[in-house]
């Protein structure tokens, strides 16, 4: 989880255009609901500590059909993720670029070729330096406190232009204030606060994993809670003028955060903290690239993908899977062909990501009402674990309605985007979210009839 790259992709658009200041509760809202979830994984993750989170979880406790549909699911989540990430560094690189002398213009052209080259940077660093992303790797936590907390407390403490109850305020928004307009303005913590899952791959390679997954599950959503709410506070009461930007975030010259840190901050101050967030969002396109490529070469290895065969090979001299690089690294630059902005990636991919947590938490319920877990381990909910399981599967049902619900701000219609060709005719009619969902399962499920239904697997043992 990279805090940074969430707040700065949908700060604006989604967050302070929909729910003005007052979607900060937003924030605590989702981390409780989130925290639910993690506690259900956490426990699941003590007892398989492997790389794949809910692909691999699903195929112990499910059946290998369930396990399929979830993994190809998440696969795809992880995808866009990368893309939606990727989107993200415009949204820090043209300001700082600017700060710098280097005039260049935010458009969306401009934005798919910085985001382009990022990802074929990544793709590279993926495949010929696998001690570098290591390295690169660690540092994120380092960049993700300095941009969140150190400038954040500097913005907080010198910077601050609003009263601290800010946050209360919804005068903003006017008469036309509603329950849907803050459930709207969620999506932003709720592209943040995701990906806790995957601390229990990094724990695999710990001496006791079954000890450390949990850990690593629970202090990842944690510290991301605390980190990001501090920028959030930070940033929200250093605004000058917050009936202007939140007039502007949601028209065509969005104020992101850069901008409200270039109208607060000296220039040379603002300057460094753009690039320490470049540098955090940078890390975090790695990681999730990498983990998204680890994913990708396990379902190949193990004969879950199309043509699989072709690139689930590690190289003898790079010592990396180069052929599960690349085609990760292509599949994440198709939606640039058809780019509407780095907010409409990120919805989709949380989106995704959230439908796959719900699959992964249904397969554990349904483990549970047989029996599971039967075999002690470290972390353990005990009689709990039905409870948090259920509560886990309500909180992320209800998200995913959320995220289903046509919406002008967050879920609009296909023929809602610019340039549609008219000719698609009622495809028009129907919510981007769900067109999405619908491409990845037809796709998933022609393949999976032809070719993955007549195999045998052997079945595995939930422990």
């Amino acid at each position: 989880m990279s805090p940074s790259t969430g707040i700065f992709t949908l700060f604006a658009p989604i967050g302070l255009a929909i729910a003005g200041p007052f979607f900060f509760w937003s924030w605590p809202l989702v981390a409780l609901g989130q925290f639910i979830v993690a506690l259900n994984f956490a426990e699941v993750s003590s007892h398989f500590p492997i790389a794949g989170s809910v692909y691999q979880w699903t195929k112990y406790l499910s059946n290998r059909h369930y396990s399929w549909f979830t993994g190809w699911i998440y696969l795809f989540a992880g995808i866009l993720t990368v893309t939606a990430v990727d989107a993200t560094i415009p949204i820090v690189l043209i300001p700082l670029l600017n700060n710098l002398g280097i005039g260049i213009t935010a458009t969306l052209t401009s934005e798919i070729i910085i985001a382009a080259l990022i990802l074929a940077s990544t793709t590279l660093l993926n495949i010929y330096g696998v001690r570098l992303v290591a390295i690169v790797n660690n540092t994120g936590v380092v960049f993700e406190i300095l941009g969140m907390v150190v400038f954040a407390l500097l913005l907080l403490i010198f910077y601050h232009h609003q009263p601290a109850t800010i946050v209360f305020d919804s005068s903003y928004l006017g008469t036309g204030f509603t329950g849907g307009a803050f459930l709207a303005a969620m999506f932003m913590s709720l592209f943040v606060i995701y990906g806790f899952d995957t601390a229990s791959t990094l724990a695999e390679e710990t001496k006791n994993p079954r000890v450390e997954a949990p850990k690593a599950v629970l202090g990842s959503i944690a510290g991301a809670f605390v980190i990001g709410g501090v920028f959030l506070y930070a940033t929200l009461v250093a605004i000058p003028d917050m009936g202007k930007f939140v007039k502007g975030a949601g028209a065509a010259t969005i104020f992101s955060p850069a901008d409200i840190f270039n109208a607060v901050m000296p220039k040379w101050l603002a300057s460094i903290y753009l690039l320490i967030v470049l540098a955090a969002i940078y890390v975090c396109c790695l990681a999730i690239q990498t983990s998204t490529i680890r994913l990708a070469f396990g379902m190949a290895r193990d004969g879950k993908l199309p043509f699989g065969r072709i690139y689930n090979k590690v190289s003898p001299t790079l010592h990396t899977p180069v052929g599960t690089c690349i085609v990760v690294g292509v599949l994440a630059a198709v939606p640039f062909l058809y780019f509407t902005g780095a907010a409409a990636l990120a919805v989709g991919a949380t989106g995704l990501i959230y439908l796959s947590y719900m699959l992964g938490n249904i397969a554990v319920l349904g483990a549970r009402m047989r029996g599971w877990p039967t075999d002690k381990a470290p972390f353990k909910l005990g009689s709990w674990g039905t409870v948090v399981n259920v509560l886990a599967i309500a909180w992320g049902g209800s998200m995913l309605v959320n995220f289903l619900w046509p919406r002008v701000t967050s879920n609009p219609n296909i023929s809602a985007l610019p340039n549609y060709p008219s000719w698609l005719g009622f495809i028009g009619g129907i919510p981007i979210f769900e067109a999405t969902i619908g491409v990845i399962l037809i796709v998933g499920a022609i393949y999976y009839v032809v070719a993955q239904l007549p195999k045998r697997d052997t079945a595995v043992r939930a422990a």
